[in-house]
């Protein structure tokens, strides 16, 4: 009996072993938030070749599968195939994937339709006329806000045929698509190397070059190489592009890096090895000189025509106007000497052209040596911002008649001004472009973000336009005389006007003192303002001097007591201390008078805003910018913008430029931009940022916030 038992079991144990497995099922099967088919590019197949087969999701809307790397979270499709002997099945061809940011993570995967091609090999002793079944188990992990592991058993029937099969009129031109879109080696070169920002990824080859590329992302194939959830920085060169990319915790420089790199839409695999960086992919070394095109809507002819529009357009910016105005008192006041008047608006010319040269020089040489500026990058240094707060004010004494410079009182009026006045000409030129630093006119961004991605001849010739743009007005009112002949003869209303001419001056030097308040705290602002005061008593002593040897009395001592209280008073408030070793970067959140609540700018906080579908106000910003604090003023500190910003649920982040941060500038460069003021809208849902004008309304901000909002 128990024998009987056991050969019973041990024959329902054979049935169970030698019956076949649950049906997969030819078609379309729902798994529940996705819908999956295999499909085949031919109708049938050849011995000893190969069918092109394709996994096919249909995903539904609000959820997403995952790539070959999944990113932070997720899992990735998987393929178990029960084929006939001698079938043999090769890898997926991943197609593109995409970001899929989740709150802190970045995953990556598919939403819509993918189709995932497989290559299926056809033994060589395949019977023609024979129809075999392949079958597959595909597991997916489909997420939303939760994640639901599905699974669907497929097959498909091929049949062997004796020649080359007919393509499938309804899958071949898709899965062909679908191959033809994969990424493939070999297209551009990359290397690898680490820098104190994080894995710099160099590329160049065809598909790269030229400097244009919009948008860049690297998708590893390794899953723990990377940080994925950090955002990739962007530097474009004539030859090729770099990307900076953050890596994993405990990861260096690792061997290879190999993945996917998407730039504007096309996708090449890659595999990044060390080595010496490709000529002219930006961010790993200077660019070789390039080809320029002379088209007047880009390249070296069109900066040049938007910097010397921008120079034009700087002399209307409120930075300049008290220095202007001195100038155009001078020049009244030689109204009638036409041969002064052209030689200070030359020597005018002249002092704008060097100091414009001087500045970008200083600022080419400085970015060679691996800094991380732009323009206006002088008064993100405390010492220089205190300078020239002290200068704004010497210049205020000297307009207010406390002392006179480069002439005694008795010689200063008509004859020591035609003797002095193109030294003046050429000082009051380099003050104004210093002074002008600060204000960033329309058309001068695109044509100085133009110029820093070229070598230094074409960026110097970019900054000289500018220059020529600025001195334009006077230079030619100088020269031209239909103006000469119109304007006010010389008398008493010009030493009035000059002594009005203080008081901007002085405004100057109180808005540089709170910039520096701002940059090093309030120990600096009070050792700048002692300077100040001695400063003054300094002024007051030369003028004394002045008075005395006008009067033939001893006056030496005094002018050396002055001169060496105007040094000692200078050096006191420029002299670096570790008080100014202050924290780099932006502020903190705040609430502006209107109620505008806004976040200090990271790139990590605009990464997860826009994880969560946030529409983002970035706006790139400084103290010392004065078209900065204007927009701050007119366009942002209103009750229309705030109502705006909270109706719309639109975050405000600010990034401060007043100190230097690397990040910013590298932020800045990746938009084209050399300096602030900079506004970028990103909309709601993802997608590319709108760029704002450098000069707002309340009405443009607010058009702005909803559309984003919109999406």
């Amino acid at each position: 009996m128990l024998k009987r038992l056991l050969a019973g079991l041990a024959a329902l144990v054979a049935l169970g072993v030698m019956s076949p497995p649950a049906s997969a099922v030819a078609g379309p099967v729902r798994t529940g938030n996705l819908t999956a088919e295999l499909v085949a590019a031919t109708q049938g197949a050849r011995a000893g070749g190969e069918v092109q087969l394709a996994l096919r999701q249909a995903i539904d809307k609000g959820w997403h599968t995952y790539w070959r790397n999944s990113g932070d979270s997720g899992a990735p499709t998987e393929l178990i195939w029960t084929l006939p002997a001698g079938w043999t099945a090769g890898e997926i061809v991943w197609a593109p994937p995409s970001r899929k940011p989740i709150g802190p993570l970045m995953n990556y995967g598919y939403s819509g339709e993918v189709l995932l091609p497989v290559a299926v090999r056809v033994p060589d002793s395949a019977p023609a006329g024979q129809t075999v079944t392949l079958r597959v188990k595909a597991a997916f992990l489909v997420c939303s806000d939760i994640c639901i592991p599905e699974d669907a058993d497929l097959s498909l029937d091929v049949k062997v045929v004796a020649g080359d099969p007919a393509p499938d009129a309804t899958w071949g031109p898709r899965i062909q698509a679908a191959l033809d879109a994969a990424p493939r080696p070999g297209q551009v070169q990359a290397v690898l190397n680490s820098g104190p920002a994080g894995l710099k990824i160099a590329v160049s080859g065809p598909g790269v070059s030229g400097g244009a590329a919009r948008d860049a992302y690297f998708f590893p194939y390794a899953p723990a190489v990377i940080d994925h959830a950090a955002p990739q920085t962007l530097d474009r060169g004539p030859e090729g592009l770099t990307l900076t990319v953050k890596p994993a915790p405990g990861v260096s420089t690792p061997a290879s890096l190999k993945g996917v790199l998407a730039v504007d839409g096309r996708v090449y695999e890659i595999e990044a090895v060390p080595g010496a960086a490709p000529a002219g992919a930006s961010g790993l070394g200077p660019p070789p000189p390039q080809p320029v095109s002379l088209d007047g809507s880009g390249g070296l002819a069109g900066a040049l025509l938007f910097a010397f529009l921008g120079g034009v357009i700087l002399n209307l910016m409120p930075c300049v106007f008290p220095v202007l105005a001195m100038k155009a008192a001078s020049l009244a006041g030689h109204g009638h000497d036409r041969a002064a008047a052209r030689a200070q608006g030359l020597a005018f010319l002249a002092g704008v052209m060097a100091t414009f040269l001087g500045l970008a020089a200083l600022l080419l040489a400085v970015r060679a040596g691996g800094a991380a500026v732009g323009w206006g990058f002088q008064l993100q240094s405390p010492p220089m911002v205190a300078g020239l707060a002290l200068l704004m004010l010497t210049v205020g004494l000297n307009l207010s008649g406390l002392f006179e410079i480069g002439a005694s009182l008795q010689g200063f009026g008509s004859g020591a001004a035609a003797r002095g006045g193109t030294l003046g000409a050429f000082l009051t030129g380099a003050l104004a472009v210093v002074v002008a630093a600060p204000c960033t006119a329309p058309f001068m961004a695109p044509a100085l973000g133009w110029a820093m991605t070229q070598p230094a001849a074409l960026s110097l010739a970019v900054f000289a336009g500018l220059g020529l743009g600025f001195a334009a007005p006077f230079t030619l009112a100088a020269l031209a005389p239909g103006v000469l002949s119109r304007l006010p003869r010389p008398g008493p209303w010009m030493d009035t006007f000059r002594k009005v001419l203080a008081f901007p001056m002085y405004g100057a030097a109180a808005w540089l003192a709170w910039v520096l308040a701002v940059q090093a705290g309030p120990d600096l602002l009070a050792r700048l303002l002692a300077a100040g005061v001695a400063l003054a008593f300094a002024c007051w002593l030369a003028g004394l001097a002045q008075r005395r040897a006008l009067l033939g009395q001893p006056a030496r001592v005094l002018g050396l007591a002055a001169l060496g209280v105007a040094v000692l008073s200078v050096a006191a408030a420029v002299w670096p201390t570790p008080a100014q070793a202050v924290a780099e970067g932006s502020t903190g959140a705040g609430t502006d008078a209107s109620g505008l609540a806004y976040e200090a700018y990271t790139p990590e906080r605009l990464a997860a805003l826009r994880a969560e579908g946030r529409a983002v106000f970035v706006n790139y910003t400084a103290a010392w910018c004065v078209t900065c604090q204007v927009n701050e003023r007119v366009a942002f500190s209103t009750r229309t913008a705030a109502e705006a910003f909270a109706g719309t649920g639109t975050v405000y982040l600010k990034a401060d430029w007043t100190r230097r941060d690397a990040v910013i500038a590298e932020d800045l460069a990746r938009f084209g931009r050399a300096g602030v003021p900079l506004y970028l809208v990103y909309p709601a849902g993802g997608g590319d940022p709108e760029i704002l004008p450098q000069l707002l309304t309340p009405g443009m901000v607010v058009q702005a916030v909803k559309a984003a909002a919109e999406g």
